[in-house]
């Protein structure tokens, strides 16, 4: 009999994946992850992990499975939380809950699953694996999760073939409503809870304290930039050919300082703030809702627009420094000088965007078909071939 370890969270998901490998005759196994412990900047009333072990063991008990707990928080706080406030310092919005993924669902997870003596390891994510052949070999491909307001592929897309190889996703086949209805049936204590919220394994937060805990609160001024200005040519013509040069010049963030701009208020740090930024603002009397469109925290200024079509705001290319891209599927990493076409999100639950791949000797270049909202450095971009997730990087 295989044994299989299931990444017991507290929630419907793990739940239902972990007696969906029971039924179908693994020795199924519950590892529960401890991976924060500072309530600072959490919301009331949302705990940390407390409440979610509770969930877990009284699931394992209706399962009759056993239940470990171990403790990833000091490599958490190392790999994750340390990384996010050095990238909130710098301007840039990391996503914690890929690197989460990379660096401990799939990499510690998975040390300490070897130490029970695991075949495969199991998590509740909605997306799918594949295995195909080439050339004898076999290659692990990572797809879409069936339900499309669920997917959560996007969130995987940093893990390599060596991770892929002894995943298994019981319910990436299937809808949430569905999930829900097995738990239920089972009469699960997590089958009507709500999904988590916030930053893995931390919580739903309060962002400006929880970076407080690291980042000093530095008085700047806010610059409204006007709906009407006019800004150079950032769209790329149709249907040609596309130079090294005009990748870079399509690439390249506005120069806000140079841009006609206004003082309308101040802020408590532009290192709190994150491009596309609706909330959080505190000045009201405009005609349209204000979006943070740039930060600068080198002279700590957060430039601002009305809309959400502020030109300023929506950009057709985006740059990924070389070094920074990852493939998941190797054999179909890119050379140097290609251009391919795939569909990309440069956020979760963003629908799949049309777009052109361009590999040069240092940096990869996306250009999309359409001009895209809130492109925000840090974030990940990751490039779909149809169901397939291929490769990912950070966007410069």
């Amino acid at each position: 009999m295989a044994k299989v370890v299931v990444g017991i969270s507290g929630g419907v998901d793990s739940s239902v994946a972990a007696y969906l490998l029971k039924e179908q005759g693994y020795e199924v196994i519950g590892l529960f992850m401890i991976n924060w412990h500072d309530t600072t900047g959490i919301l009331e009333g949302d705990c940390p992990w407390h409440d979610d072990l509770i969930f877990a063991e009284l699931v394992c008990k209706k399962l009759e499975i056993p239940l470990h707990t171990i403790d990833f928080s000091d490599q958490y706080r190392h790999r994750v939380v340390d990384y996010m406030f050095k990238e909130y310092q710098h301007g840039r919005t990391p996503n914690p809950d890929v690197l989460c993924n990379r660096e401990v669902k799939f990499d510690l997870f998975l040390e300490k699953a070897k130490e029970l003596q695991a075949d495969f390891i199991a998590t509740g994510h909605y997306c799918r694996k594949e295995i195909i052949q080439i050339n004898g070999m076999d290659h692990y491909r990572l797809l879409s999760g069936s339900d499309p307001d669920k997917d959560q592929s996007y969130f995987l897309c940093q893990l390599n073939q060596k991770q892929l190889a002894p995943i298994l996703f019981p319910i990436g086949h299937m809808l949430k409503s569905d999930v829900r209805k097995i738990a239920s049936r089972q009469q699960f204590a997590t089958a009507k809870r709500k999904d988590s919220q916030g930053i893995c394994f931390v919580g739903k937060v309060n962002l400006p304290e929880f970076l407080q805990q690291k980042l000093k609160v530095r008085e700047g001024t806010i610059a409204e930039i006007p709906k009407d200005i006019s800004i150079p040519n950032k769209k790329p013509s149709p249907g040609k050919d596309i130079s090294p040069g005009e990748l870079i010049e399509l690439s390249k963030p506005l120069p806000f300082k140079n841009l006609d701009h206004k003082i309308i208020g101040k802020h408590a740090g532009a290192h709190f703030y994150t491009v596309g930024q609706r909330k959080g603002l505190n000045i009201g009397g405009k005609k349209e809702p204000l979006f943070v469109l740039s930060t600068d925290t080198d002279n700590n200024i957060l430039y601002v627009g009305q809309g959400h079509d502020h030109p300023c705001l929506n950009r057709y290319a985006l740059r990924i420094q070389r070094s920074d891209v990852h493939w998941i599927r190797e054999d179909m990493k890119m050379l140097t000088g290609e251009k391919r076409d795939y569909l990309v999100r440069i956020r979760y639950r963003q629908p799949l965007q049309k777009a052109t791949l361009y590999m040069q000797d240092n940096n990869m270049y996306i250009v999309f078909a359409k001009a895209q909202r809130g492109i925000t450095p840090g974030q990940f971009a990751a490039w779909y071939n149809k169901e397939e997730l291929l490769g990912s990087g950070v966007i410069v």
